[in-house]
């Protein structure tokens, strides 16, 4: 998909959508660290293709997902961190092929104030990541491990399977493998899921 096709769904303005058609697009293979936490930023992505996960790692390697970035979606916290002139706070990594456009950051600082249409993105970008987080919260702070688990395998199934590993999961829940790994064999055995390398197959979740 060309940029100029995906992001004037968002009525950009000629002279943006000009700008950023005439910006670098590169292809990256999964498991690519694009962004380390702690580091300044010098671009931005904006996704074309593909998806890019944002996740924060504690000393023991666990981690936790506060968000993906898709296919006409960019990184609220990168955009944040390059205007604002400070380090990021998470680490943002590849995690299905993906084609993006390359922003510098002096690129992002300059839309800001020259154009309406982009602040609008911005601030939409913003308030759903930020309803993403709160869900987060919610469901760290007030829902027990495994009805988190249920209901994250009821949102995600396609045809009652989903793709996905034992580590995967712990990251988008945010708690340990092996709590994810001893929940998902207790749910085999009481019949409620088939766990096959790399995909859960789901017989009857309540």
């Amino acid at each position: 998909m060309s940029p100029d096709h995906l992001f004037s769904l968002f009525t950009f303005e000629k002279e943006l959508l000009e700008e950023i058609n005439h910006s670098e697009i590169i292809e990256i293979d999964p498991g690519t660290v694009i962004l380390k936490e702690n580091e300044f930023i010098k671009v931005v992505p904006l996704v074309l293709e593909g998806s890019i996960k944002l996740r924060k790692l504690d000393p023991s390697g666990r981690e936790i997902i506060f968000y993906h970035i898709e296919p006409g979606e960019s990184c609220i916290l990168s955009i944040t961190s390059c205007v604002n002139g400070k380090e990021s706070q998470a680490e943002a990594i590849i995690e299905k092929k993906t084609r993006l456009v390359v922003i510098e950051a002096e690129k992002i600082r300059s839309w800001m104030d020259r154009y309406p249409s982009w602040r609008k993105f911005v601030i939409n970008l913003y308030y759903n990541r930020m309803a993403e987080l709160m869900t987060l919260v919610d469901l760290v702070l007030f829902k027990s491990v495994d009805a988190r688990l249920i209901q994250h395998l009821k949102d995600h199934a396609v045809n009652n399977e989903i793709e996905i590993t034992h580590q995967q999961l712990a990251g988008e829940l945010g708690t340990a493998r092996e709590v994810i790994s001893r929940l998902l064999k207790q749910m085999e055995r009481d019949q409620m899921i088939s766990l096959e390398r790399g995909k859960i197959k789901i017989i009857n979740l309540l």
